[in-house]
This record gives C-alpha cells, sequence and structure tokens, in this order.
C-alpha cells in the first residue's frame, strides 16, 4: 500500500508538472501571438503617420507626408484602431507574461479612447500657434530638425515629402472652412500669434529656414548630386513651400480672423463639455474630474505660496509676495548675461554639477546623446523651452532647446535649474531615451507617450533639485518653487477657462498674481492651455502620483527601499497610463 501511495504521489507530481509547463508554454506562445500584433500594428501605425516614424528614426517613409484631419483619414484611423482592438480580444490576459500584460493594458486603453476621440470635430482646427505641420515644417527643412540629410537619398526623401506640403496646406483651409461653418473656431487670440508665423515661414529669401540644407551639403556627394539637389529643391521651396505658407498667411489674416471666436474656453463650442471631460481623462490617464483637479490645483496653489512666503522672509525682503516677484523679475542682478552664447553655458554648467550625484539616484543612465540649443529664430517667439527626443541608434542626440530673444532680459530666477532638471536631465532626456534603448519592449510601448507619466516625471524630477545638490540659492529655490506653483495653476486655470467661464484676461491675472511670471509670458502659457485644453493638466497629476507611490514605497520598505531601484523600475517600462503604472510598481514592491 505505501509503495502505490507514493506512486500516486509521483504520477500526481509529474501530472502538475507537465500541467504548469504547459501553462507556461502557453503563456509563452500567446505572448509571443499578441507580439506580432504588436508589430503588426506599429508597421501599418508608421505608413499612417510617417512624421512618428522619422522621429523614431526609422527612415522607410521619411518621403511621406499625410494629412490627417480629413474625414477619410479619420475613417481609416477608426477602421485600424477598431481592427486591433478586435484582434486584442481574441486574446485571454491571464494566459499572457507579466509584461505582456501590462502591454495588453496600454494598448486595450489606446484603441478603446482613441476610438471614442474621433467622434469629436477637432479636425475642424487642424492646427494653432503652438503645435502643427505648419510648425514641424520649418524644424524638419531646417536641416537641424530629425529629418535626415546625411545622403543623397535623405535630400530626395525631403524634396518628395516637401513637395506635399502644398496639399497639406490647401487642406487645412478647407477644414478651417468646415469649422468656420460648425462654429469649430480658434480664439481671436490665438489667431493673431499664427498670423506673423506663417509671415516667418514664407520667407523668400536664401535666410529663410528652408534653404538651410543647400548650406551645408554632406562632403560625400559629388558636384553634379549637388547641382541636381540645389536646383530641385530650390524649385519646391520657392514654387510649392513657400506660396503655401503664404496661401495660409492670407487666409488666417483676411477670411479666419474675422471669424474667430471671442471666447476663451471651448465651452462656446458644440459639445464642449462631453469634449472636455473625453480630454481631461486623455491627458490625465485617470477618471478624475474636472472639478476634483480644480479643487487639487486651489489647494496646491495654497500650499507652495507658503512656502514662498517663507523663503521670502529669510532673505530679509520687506514687502508683499507679489512685490517680491516684481523685484526677481526686473532688478539687473538676475540679468547677468550679455549674448546667448552666456545663457547656454549657464545651463551646462547645472548639468556639470548635478552629474556625480546622479550616479546615486539612478542605476541605468541612457546611452544617447545628448545637446543644449538655442531655439531657432522662426519660432522662438512663441516657443517655450523644450526637448527633442533623439533616436536610440545614437545617430541624433536628444536636445534640448532654449529660446533665447534677448540674453540681456534672460532671467536667472524664472526656474533654470528646474527647468533643466524638467526638460533635460533627468527629466525627458532619461525618461524618452530610456525608453526608446530598452528593445524588450514593443515598438508601441518604445516610442509611446502620456503626458501624465511622461510630464509627470518631468516635474517629479524637479523635486529632486535638493538631492541633486541645486537649489542652494534662495532665488534658485524660489525659481524652482515658481516652476511648481505654476503646473498647480494650471490645474485651476485650465478648467475654469474651460467650463467656468473664466475669460483670458483673468486668466492671465491669476497667473502673474500667483507667480514670478512676466504678463508677456503669462499670456504665452494661457494662450496655450485655450489651443490645447487639458494637455496642461497632465503635469502635475502625474508629479502628484509618482510622488505618492514613492512615499507610500519608501514608509513600507523603510531602511531597504532604494530610490535608484525604484526610478529604475519605474522607468523601465515606458510611459503608460497612471493606473497601469501603479499596478505594476505594486507588484515590483511584493517581489522585493
Amino acid at each position: 500500500m505505501r509503495y502505490l501511495f507514493f506512486l500516486f504521489v509521483l504520477l500526481m507530481a509529474i501530472a502538475c508538472n507537465n500541467e504548469q509547463k504547459g501553462q507556461a508554454s502557453s503563456a509563452t506562445a500567446s505572448s509571443k501571438d499578441l507580439d506580432k500584433v504588436f508589430d503588426s500594428y506599429w508597421n501599418e501605425r508608421m505608413q499612417l503617420f510617417p512624421l512618428e516614424a522619422t522621429a523614431s528614426g526609422d527612415s522607410l517613409y521619411n518621403d511621406r507626408l499625410t494629412i490627417p484631419f480629413t474625414d477619410s483619414f479619420r475613417d481609416s484611423l477608426k477602421r485600424f484602431y477598431t481592427k486591433y482592438l478586435t484582434t486584442l480580444g481574441q486574446t485571454k490576459r491571464e494566459d499572457l507574461s507579466e509584461r505582456n500584460q501590462i502591454s495588453y493594458d496600454i494598448f486595450k486603453r489606446e484603441m478603446e479612447i482613441q476610438v471614442e476621440g474621433l467622434k469629436f470635430r477637432d479636425n475642424y482646427i487642424p492646427f494653432q500657434q503652438f503645435w502643427g505641420l505648419q510648425l514641424d515644417m520649418g524644424q524638419l527643412g531646417s536641416g537641424t530638425g530629425n529629418q535626415p540629410f546625411k545622403t543623397a537619398r535623405d535630400y530626395e526623401n525631403w524634396i518628395s515629402r516637401a513637395g506635399q506640403f502644398s496639399a497639406w496646406a490647401d487642406s487645412a483651409i478647407i477644414y478651417f472652412r468646415k469649422g468656420i461653418e460648425a462654429n469649430m473656431v480658434l480664439p481671436k487670440a490665438l489667431v493673431v500669434k499664427m498670423i506673423p508665423q506663417m509671415k516667418e515661414l514664407s520667407k523668400a529669401d536664401t535666410s529663410g529656414v528652408f534653404f538651410g540644407p543647400l548650406k551645408t551639403f554632406p562632403t560625400t556627394l559629388t558636384v553634379t548630386e549637388k547641382d541636381s539637389i540645389k536646383a530641385r529643391l530650390t524649385a519646391v521651396i520657392t514654387g510649392s513651400i513657400l506660396p503655401a505658407y503664404q496661401r495660409l498667411h492670407n487666409f488666417l489674416q483676411t477670411e479666419y480672423l474675422p471669424k474667430a471666436r471671442t471666447t476663451t474656453g471651448i465651452g462656446a463650442m458644440p459639445d464642449s463639455a462631453e469634449r472636455y471631460k473625453y480630454l481631461v481623462r486623455w491627458w490625465t490617464t485617470t477618471d478624475k474630474t474636472p472639478d476634483e483637479i480644480y479643487n487639487t490645483g486651489l489647494k496646491e496653489v495654497a500650499r507652495i505660496r507658503t512656502e514662498m512666503e517663507r523663503i521670502k522672509d529669510s532673505v530679509g525682503f520687506k514687502g508683499d509676495l507679489k512685490t517680491f516677484f516684481e523685484y526677481m523679475k526686473t532688478d539687473k542682478r538676475f540679468m547677468p548675461y550679455k549674448h546667448a552664447g552666456e545663457v547656454l553655458a549657464a545651463f551646462k554648467s547645472i548639468q556639470q554639477r548635478i552629474d556625480p550625484n546622479l550616479k546615486k539616484m539612478f542605476g541605468r543612465t541612457p546611452k544617447t546623446g545628448f545637446e543644449i540649443r538655442q531655439t531657432e529664430a522662426f519660432r522662438a517667439a512663441s516657443a517655450s523651452a523644450e526637448y527633442q527626443q533623439g533616436t536610440p541608434d545614437g545617430k541624433r542626440p536628444g536636445i534640448f532647446y532654449v529660446p533665447i530673444l534677448d540674453a540681456t532680459r534672460f532671467n536667472t530666477t524664472s526656474g533654470m535649474e528646474s527647468l533643466f532638471l524638467h526638460e533635460a536631465i533627468p527629466g525627458h532626456h532619461y525618461q524618452i531615451s530610456l525608453q526608446q534603448e530598452n528593445e524588450g519592449l514593443p515598438k508601441f510601448q518604445r516610442f509611446a507617450w502620456y503626458g501624465a507619466m511622461g510630464e509627470g516625471w518631468a516635474l517629479y524630477t524637479e523635486s529632486l533639485g535638493k538631492e541633486l545638490g541645486l537649489y542652494t540659492d534662495p532665488f534658485q529655490y524660489m525659481g524652482a518653487l515658481g516652476d511648481e506653483i505654476h503646473r498647480a495653476i494650471r490645474l485651476v486655470v485650465d478648467v475654469a477657462m474651460h467650463t467656468k467661464n473664466m475669460s483670458r484676461e483673468e486668466a492671465i491675472k491669476y497667473m502673474t498674481e500667483n507667480e514670478a511670471i512676466s504678463e508677456e509670458g503669462a499670456t504665452a502659457e494661457i494662450e496655450r492651455y485655450m489651443a490645447i485644453p487639458a494637455q496642461a493638466l497632465s503635469y502635475k497629476v502625474g508629479a502628484l502620483k509618482i510622488r505618492e507611490v514613492r512615499t507610500k514605497y519608501q514608509q513600507q520598505l523603510g531602511n531597504k527601499f532604494s530610490l535608484a531601484a525604484f526610478h529604475d523600475e519605474l522607468l523601465k517600462d515606458g510611459v503608460m497610463p497612471l493606473d497601469v503604472l501603479e499596478r505594476k510598481m505594486d507588484a515590483w514592491v511584493k517581489q522585493l
């Protein structure tokens, strides 16, 4: 009997082991099948969005340009997203590997929210002063952006792509007109900023931005190749691109501006309440209501103002906070620069100072190169400091762009240290580069963007300033607090403008009363939120969540908590919706 009992136990163990192997094999097979779905999706997406392919370093479609705001294109997008959502529904999530369960969750949400968004007629506003191909073309065609100009083939690709811009511009005019008919138009305050942009980009002399690639030919090209390229590209610039910008300029000035609305938020437009709630979910990747976010903003503004008062008192300033802001904005001691090179050098010195401490906070660092550059003149007037991602193959570095209209007025208390942490290192450069370099991720994740986590991470890194050896100067710390309250103010004014009838002027006033920003700077910011509703909410919502989970794990783990390990795990799988991120991080902590 004992023998039979042991034999039974042995057979059961073998059967159980085989079942576990079978389950593991099934999970592996399911994960491999899903990886094929993701690969198919990415390859098809690159054909639909060739500019995304160029930005990610895929040169296969560098000669193409699509018009994504047309009704026919949007119909194809709906079929595209629905097809992959249906395909995903044929996969059992529980059969997937842990990594692919994360991918599954991200992909499912992405397909669902993309399909949902196509019901709104936002294509009736093809571009605005802050975003759009009309600005991207200048960077692409300048020779300094992500469109390569290293071989004869690169030039051929650009000549083909640039030749398609005229059709894009004419289509934009058609859809702007559809917007006029449907009462879907931009505010006048934004349109008046777009008109000079079009004029600048339509400059016909060789100082124009599109002539840049003809001034610095690669040494590998022959004289014959250079002559041929010069003749054909010049013909495209003068015969197609510049006339297209002139038509856009004339249309905006003579036809669109008189029809533009005088209201600030989108509340006066069709489906505005439903659309804004959708945009809040899109940008924050949460189910928070606009009112919840608005109230969080009010609380954060009050908290940060209290800290600002403390710093003001600590430096012995006599006067209220608004007077202190004015002092910081206008006193010449805070404007020491004579030319743009000195401003760029100051940012480079910040990079050098934080480098020793970065090694304590990150186990993984990017291989992608990094540069600091001045923003091009044609877009500097309407641009903020920004980061442009590099390519994972190392051919193009990540670039931190700084707009410098007048170096003698560039103010050091504007938050230079916190700005560098956010836009450059360890903010966007670390997060985006590490994500792109992770070849273990499906491409849709490697090159994905979710503002709540991506911008949330960048804002969170501003709070690392003291740990990195910065903010030792109270005025620089005040600048950092200014940047933080700036993101809190966004929660208030964005929601208020689009749901509570706050005017542009009231929003500008609220901003200038609560942070050390010029009226010019506040105006540019407020007009950005007018142009892109809810986008600015993502920063603070994401940063608060990252800080919340960090604090939670520090309390749970005590001395076992490793900040470097936390940062590495947080960034390892790229950006994702905040609820997916928290589930992933909770699972990581349980395994420690």
